[in-house]
């Protein structure tokens, strides 16, 4: 059983850079959560082929929705929201795909937060509640700060607060007066010399056709530690002008998009996009209120990537800070279960997803909660199984 499932992760994970693919096992090796994290492709691969869960509208999930794959940030508008912030798996799917994955993430992931068994499975209604009404009042709207309450909205009121010299001098080092991004290996490492050259040569041709060139002139570039799941993938932070130095650079995140994880296991036709970083970038905007900043699709060579304005990594919840009081954590999971109905309804119609009127009776259904809790309280168990295998392999 541990060869099988460990030969399942080497497959995923084969020909990745071998420097991030070791910090991605360190990272899965601290508990089950994290493990679930970077197994998206385990979920798919164990979803039973032909289940009645099936039978659920379609919609463009992010396709590897946890806890932990919501957060603000500043729009295009430089306003700030509150919603899912990772596609690089996003497909067109039945919705109790996302909705399962969800569940097991809230029910392995309590442990790691202090919250026993029963008050996970608490949570989970909390958030099936907040779904199916968010689905039944049939409008899809949005989280900023004046609609925001408890953590969500001091998260965004934090967000708002919080300068661009503060962010930058985090990230990077003034260095005779000019920027320079630090390499600490655990942010940024070291990018090649080839690298350097292909990310600065594609950044002047995409300049070329800006409004303002000037903006996008490369001032450093570094290999980008981020996240659990993608690490391992071609990935730059990237510094540039912006509106100038030392205060008014800009960091742009550029990342390549490969085939999602649960592409072999889809039940429904996909759309024929140009590329894969278009299918991220499509359903992104499809999905979000407001995109972020710079949100991009653009081709290097044969492969495809998103670029996006980085943001902090302090701007995913602070989730383990919910001191004892659980209503903290029910008012997270109806925010996260109304920015997930809002989507599929921003999102509905569109090329093979359900309409609002096909969300709205199924939200009043009563035959797919149960059989979904189920699987997610099931499935959660195994992934603590599989979890505690991989920590007794060799694979790091």
């Amino acid at each position: 059983m541990t060869e099988e499932l460990i030969g399942r992760i080497r497959k995923f994970n084969a020909g990745r850079d071998p420097e991030r693919l070791h910090l991605k096992y360190q990272a899965m090796r601290a508990d089950a959560f994290a493990f679930l994290r970077g197994t998206c492709h385990l979920f798919y691969q164990d979803w039973p082929s032909g289940s009645p869960l099936d039978d659920a509208p379609a919609t463009w999930i992010c396709g590897d929705l946890h806890l932990e794959n919501f957060g603000s940030y500043k729009g295009d508008n430089r306003l700030t929201y509150f919603d899912l912030n990772d596609f690089d798996e996003a497909a067109l799917a039945p919705a109790t795909w996302e909705l399962a994955r969800f569940l097991s993430s809230v029910l392995v992931g309590a442990e790691t937060l202090g919250v026993n068994r029963p008050e996970a499975l608490a949570l989970c209604h909390c958030f099936l509640d907040g779904y199916t009404a968010a689905l039944q009042d049939g409008k899809a709207r949005w989280l900023e700060r004046s609609t925001a309450e408890g953590m969500v909205k001091s998260l965004l009121s934090g967000l708002g607060q919080r300068t661009r010299p503060e962010f930058l001098d985090s990230r990077t080092k003034l260095k005779g007066g000019k920027r320079m991004l630090r390499l600490d290996g655990k942010r940024a490492l070291p990018a090649t010399d080839k690298d350097y050259q292909k990310v600065t040569l594609f950044m002047a041709e995409f300049a070329a056709h800006q409004p303002d060139p000037k903006f996008f002139k490369v001032l450093d570039v570094a290999r980008r530690i981020a996240g659990t799941g993608s690490l391992g993938i071609e990935r730059y932070v990237i510094l540039v002008a912006g509106s100038g130095s030392p205060a008014g650079n800009y960091l742009l995140d550029l990342k390549h998009a490969p085939v999602p994880a649960l592409a072999p296991y889809l039940p429904l036709p996909q759309p024929a996009w140009e590329t894969e970083a278009h299918r991220v970038v499509g359903i992104q905007r499809r999905v979000q209120a407001v995109s972020p900043a710079f949100l991009n699709a653009v081709q290097i060579g044969e492969h495809s990537y998103v670029m996006r304005e980085l943001l902090p990594d302090s701007d995913r919840l602070q989730l383990e800070l919910w001191n004892g009081k659980l209503r903290r954590l029910e008012n997270v999971m109806h925010a996260m279960a109304k920015v997930v109905a809002w989507g599929h309804l921003r999102s509905s119609g569109r090329q093979g997803s359900a309409i609002a009127d096909e969300w709205i009776s199924f939200a009043a259904r009563n035959d797919w909660r149960g059989p979904l809790l189920e699987y997610a309280n099931d499935y959660s168990r195994q992934v603590v199984s599989d979890w505690k295998a991989f920590r007794r392999s060799d694979l790091i």
